[in-house]
């Protein structure tokens, strides 16, 4: 029998998985609560199997309780089951100690799939988004200065606008949106923004 906890903060979802789930002999909710915060006292509680955890929470975010939950509970098996995939915020789970990210939405069987795969203390992604991230690995890191930028660039300032609230020059600018556009492997800053959005660089 696997034993599970859901954080979600949306009643409707969890009363949704703990009716879906159940119905699997295998899998039993053990305890669930819509706040990060209460995450390791319920696992100190109830020692789960599995963590079912969303990223999008009131209060502490999924990646923060996630990250709090394995300093006090370092046997913690958690998976993150979230609406979006955002490639930092999946790479920002996963270094906070997850062992698998689904989207929420992903067939019944990926994540019945995906439980007892965690469950094993085996990484669980989907083979599109393990792709992705081993693609990241390869490509030039955008710096805290170019993410800067890049978040004004998404607003739709002019590279004179940025170069006033930065406090640098209009050709520092410049190079950096090139440098941007070449390690994002676009060609405007139209899709510049997109491609920001689409990885969670910037907040929209």
């Amino acid at each position: 029998m696997i034993s599970l906890l859901l954080i979600d903060d949306h009643f409707v979802v969890r009363s949704g998985l703990v009716a879906s789930l159940e119905l699997e002999d295998d899998l039993k909710v053990v305890g669930e609560t819509d706040r990060g915060e209460e995450a390791s006292a319920l696992y100190a509680k109830k020692q789960p199997d599995v963590v079912l955890m969303d990223l999008q929470l009131p209060g502490i975010g999924g990646i923060e309780a996630t990250a709090a939950l394995l300093r006090d509970h370092a046997s913690a098996r958690v998976l993150v089951f979230s609406t979006f995939a955002r490639d930092d915020e999946i790479q920002a789970a996963l270094k906070a100690g997850a062992l698998g990210y689904l989207q929420k939405s992903s067939s019944r069987e990926a994540l019945l799939t995906a439980i007892r795969t965690v469950a094993k203390g085996e990484r669980s992604l989907p083979p599109d988004i393990a792709q992705r991230l081993k693609d990241r690995l390869a490509e030039p890191e955008i710096t805290p200065r170019e993410r800067e930028i890049l978040a004004l660039v998404t607003q739709g300032r002019a590279n004179k606008e940025i170069a006033a609230i930065l406090g640098i020059g209009e050709d520092t600018v410049k190079q950096h949106v090139s440098r941007i556009l070449m390690k994002l492997k676009v060609n405007d800053r139209a899709q510049a923004t997109a491609e920001a959005i689409r990885r969670g660089l910037v907040r929209v």
